[in-house]
């Protein structure tokens, strides 16, 4: 019997999760390869769910995440945002693809969340650029699959529509 739970607790509680993973104390050999596990969680709720979970929703989250990772306020918010509006925007035609082209499609807006953020950086006078900087891109399109089974089996398991 499935367990009836508010679209909004659950959310939460991924989100939470994501962070947890975000600000863990992640080896330095590790941490260069950490993808932003809380955008992998935006841009699953968004193709997911957009009637529970958009763009003021990754805006707000973007919000904490710069203060948790002592980040420019702001950054992380612009970049949630855009991406959130994008998955929105395409959530129709991206859960109708295979998981390798839904992989693409989300190292495409990690990659794209990437460059906002070091375009604000750039304009903050804090380049530091180098082939290294776009590794969390890729692993996060290789965590794409685990994560979207996961929290979809979370959702069927809570009638999460």
């Amino acid at each position: 019997m499935a367990m009836s739970s508010s679209p909004a607790t659950m959310i939460v509680i991924s989100v939470v999760g994501a962070m947890a993973l975000r600000v863990f104390p992640w080896p330095l050999d590790l941490s260069l390869y950490s993808p932003d596990w809380i955008l992998l969680v935006i841009i699953y709720w968004c193709l997911s769910t957009p009637e529970h979970f958009g763009v003021g929703a990754a805006f707000l989250i973007g919000l904490v995440t710069d203060v948790l990772t002592g980040q420019l306020l702001g950054q992380h918010a612009l970049a949630y945002s855009i991406i959130a509006w994008l998955s929105v925007k395409l959530h129709l035609r991206l859960r109708l693809f295979p998981m390798s082209q839904q992989a693409l499609s989300v190292l495409a807006m990690l990659a794209a969340a990437q460059l906002l953020i070091l375009w604000t950086e750039e304009i903050q006078g804090t380049p530091h650029i180098s082939w290294i900087y776009w590794v969390p891109s890729l692993t996060g399109a290789l965590f794409w699959p685990p994560v979207e089974l996961l929290l979809s089996k979370l959702s069927r398991k809570h009638e999460i529509r």
